[in-house]
């Protein structure tokens, strides 16, 4: 007993001392610029300070690195993480969620922008809790719906020692009535955080069940003026107090992660993008372009994802939108049909790591039987599109060139966007669009943001496993299709 605790004591001080260490870094107090003129020699996977993670390799608390172990040691009761994306900021707050659940019987309520992000944030608890060999005794899953594809009510993790995890879509409706520590990720992004935020404040206010308890809320930034940015800059009150942590990719790959930030800084090809979403820069503001409630005007499970084009009835008009997929994502084909007033979806094809005569291969029979398409033609889009209006009985239409086919070649600038999103929320709104009842798609398109920057607005959205919202563009690029000719086909390049 004597030698197990001088063991503790000993690692309990080499933690305290490492803690120490992280939080004394001068990286933390560098600007973006000191930090590249670092990176340019730096060797991925090291740090610049030469911290070492004091936990045995047996710990799961091993695996921290030394900004995720700085935050993770925060005991302050608020706690506001703004953190870059893929610094792993899901596995360090679930990591202290999983560490608390495991030493008293406690619960903790995770609320996220979306279903995916609360499900994917769920996941990481998992990862902690299979590796602490913490048994879960229950998974429960409930929706608003009777199958999986209807909208999540909340998940919940249930271990054999009576802690649980629950995660929900973060809204006021989904978050009410249960006392629990909170943890908010990706906060930025809720349809309406601060009405959120007022429904979540009590579940941490009652000791008496569970004792006390804390609040986390972690995201990449989402425009100034908006809700984290308010917990960014407000000061402090003489009662509550936020502990911040910041945590940009330049931060996070001195202390150690293994990412190349230039080599992702050119994929993403947008300074705007990259500033917000790996430096956390604060852009003028953002909002979700298609909240849940709008996408549910336009859910019908008598909308298909697939059709055979056999068996259709082509004597309805037929319209394509095609985003074409880059490195990493989907190329993805939405094929409408117009009956009476109303857009059907009839068939939603997605191809993934293809090449592209053989996506073509596929795509070609679907554009000779629509009646115009509107087709992605930017950067390795190009290629592409060139092969297909060379194809007999594909044509393109661009009135400039006196030609008046079925195929727009659609460049995608800013001006271009600023036309296409906003038609298809107009498309859903008005009640004029059917989709199919999938999550996949409904997180897809839910993803969309609506950028304000130098007083314009423009679109773009965070690359996830499933794409960079690939189909909630070959939608508007359909939608467009079907806009008719004089008010879509304006011109080839807008």
């Amino acid at each position: 007993m004597g030698k197990k605790k001088d063991a503790y004591e000993k690692l309990a001080s080499q933690v305290e001392r490492r803690l120490l260490d992280a939080q004394g870094n001068e990286v933390w107090r560098m600007e973006n610029e000191e930090h590249e003129k670092l990176l340019k020699d730096h060797k991925l996977g090291d740090t610049v300070s030469g911290w070492v993670n004091p936990y045995p390799p047996g710990d799961p608390r091993s695996l921290l690195l030394e900004y995720q172990f700085a935050a993770f040691h925060d005991k302050s009761r608020f706690k506001a993480g703004l953190w870059g994306r893929q610094t792993g900021k899901d596995f360090t707050a679930e990591g202290e969620a999983v560490t608390d659940c495991r030493s008293r019987v406690t619960e903790w309520l995770v609320g996220a922008p979306s279903e995916r992000q609360a499900l994917d944030s769920l996941e990481q608890g998992k990862i902690w809790a299979e590796a602490y060999d913490l048994h879960i005794a229950d998974i429960v899953e409930e929706r608003f719906g009777s199958t999986s594809q209807t909208l999540l009510k909340s998940a919940e993790i249930i271990f054999e020692n009576g802690s649980k995890i629950r995660a929900v879509p973060g809204r006021p409706d989904t978050v009410r009535g249960r006392s629990a520590n909170v943890l908010l990720t990706e906060y930025d992004f809720f349809e309406n955080p601060e009405e959120t935020m007022k429904a979540i404040l009590p579940s941490i206010t009652n000791p008496l069940r569970g004792g006390k308890k804390d609040f986390r809320v972690i995201t990449t930034p989402n425009g100034k003026g908006g809700a984290m940015h308010k917990i960014w800059t407000k000061k402090d009150g003489k009662r509550m107090k936020w502990s911040r942590h910041k945590v940009t990719l330049y931060m996070a790959v001195l202390m150690g992660l293994p990412v190349d930030p230039f080599e992702l800084r050119e994929a993403m090809d947008n300074d705007e993008a990259f500033a917000q979403e790996c430096l956390c820069a604060f852009l003028d503001s953002s909002s979700v372009l298609l909240p849940y409630e709008v996408i549910a005007k336009a859910e019908d499970f008598q909308a298909s994802e697939v059709w055979s084009l056999d068996e259709a009835n082509l004597s309805f008009q037929t319209f394509l939108g095609i985003d074409f997929g880059r490195t990493n994502d989907p190329t993805v084909c939405w094929t409408l049909q117009r009956v009476g007033d109303v857009l059907w979806t009839r068939e939603v094809v997605v191809l993934q790591s293809m090449n592209s005569m053989d996506q073509f291969q596929i795509l070609k029979d679907r554009i000779k039987a629509a009646d115009k398409v509107c087709y992605d033609y930017t950067g390795p889009g190009i290629g592409l599109g060139d092969r297909m209006v060379k194809e007999p009985g594909i044509t393109e239409w661009h009135p400039e060139k006196h030609s008046f086919g079925k195929v727009e070649l659609c460049t995608f600038t800013a001006k271009f966007k600023r036309s296409i999103f906003p038609n298809l929320r107009t498309a859903i709104d008005s009640m004029k669009l059917r989709i199919p009842v999938s999550t996949t798609i409904r997180e897809d398109l839910h993803e969309m943001q609506q950028v304000l920057s130098k007083g314009e607005y423009n679109y773009w959205s965070p690359r996830t496993k499933n794409g960079h919202s690939d189909r909630c563009t070959a939608l508007a690029l359909a939608v467009r299709a079907a806009g008719g000719q004089e008010s879509t086909f304006k011109a080839a390049i807008c």
